[in-house]
């Protein structure tokens, strides 16, 4: 009977601890449309040879990403240009905004408010989102959990710190802010297997 008792338990650990560290589960798209990135600098790829990221991702899963990068943006500015964006009924906008919210001492509650309604209104309309996060300190990164939690609430498609492995390492950045080459491939690879599980049909 010990041997019993002692295997149920062992079973409900590993079954604790399985659920525990699984992979959320990464939503599908739930139309057709174009694959829209929509974000600042990063988005739009300062820093590179042309395109960033986003034409390395194009070329990775051969189908075209339009890319609405403006540098300098901030959330607030991101919501603004919002329905411009529904307009083009994309089926999945790759969402990277709050950087340059940090960088411009923009409280952090209006920055997560900010991208809270953005997430919302695209939902709303039929888009899937994509949300990748962005660095909120240079010792310590204030944004990652309230990034987290955004897309747990929204139960979104997510990426952390786009900036993770990059940022301060000198062959993968431009300036102090903006990858080149070489770093943008670093995300793509990052980015790449969630943005290709998202469109598999």
């Amino acid at each position: 009977m010990k041997w019993f008792v002692a295997l149920a338990a062992g079973l409900t650990v590993l079954g604790a601890l399985f659920f525990l560290t699984r992979s959320p589960e990464i939503p599908k798209v739930t139309r057709d449309g174009p694959i829209v990135a929509f974000g600042d600098s990063l988005i739009y790829g300062t820093g590179s040879s042309g395109g960033g990221f986003v034409k390395m991702l194009e070329e990775k899963i051969q189908k075209p990403i339009v890319n609405l990068g403006i540098p300098g943006e901030t959330t607030g500015d991101g919501l603004k240009r919002l329905e411009s964006v529904i307009g083009l009924k994309p089926s999945v906008v790759i969402l990277l905004l709050g950087g340059n919210d940090y960088l411009r001492r923009i409280p952090q509650g209006e920055t997560f408010a900010n991208l809270e309604t953005i997430i919302q209104r695209l939902q709303e309309d039929g888009v899937s989102v994509f949300l990748i996060g962005v660095r909120g300190g240079v010792l310590r990164d204030n944004f990652a959990s309230r990034y987290e939690e955004l897309a747990e609430k929204f139960k979104v498609a997510y990426v952390h710190d786009v900036l993770d492995d990059t940022l301060g390492v000198p062959k993968y950045m431009d300036d102090q802010v903006h990858p080149n080459d070489a770093g943008y491939r670093v995300i793509a690879e990052r980015v790449y297997p969630v943005l290709a599980e998202m469109i598999e049909r």
